[in-house]
């Protein structure tokens, strides 16, 4: 759980922060579209919405099957 601080905000540099961060942008994506576009809109952003989903779920997959190196050599770099 590494969180580092910029200033008064912390961000988590993994997975699950981005995951939780697509989640809060899909939600006001989902939130402005219901109260401003058309039902055509709505139906087609569903579609791209879906594709990320199914692009999110192969990923966290092949995140369990393989996963990433606990040494890279960005780390090294930045530990130098």
């Amino acid at each position: 759980m590494n969180a580092s601080s910029h200033g008064k905000w912390y961000w988590r540099r993994n997975y699950l922060g981005y995951s939780i961060g697509c989640a809060v942008a899909w939600a006001v994506i989902w939130i402005l579209l219901g109260m401003l576009a058309s039902p055509l809109t709505i139906s087609r952003v569903g579609y791209v919405f879906a594709g990320w989903v199914i692009g999110w779920v192969s990923a966290s997959i092949a995140r369990l099957v393989y996963p990433a190196p606990r040494s890279t050599l960005f780390n090294r770099e930045r530990q130098a």
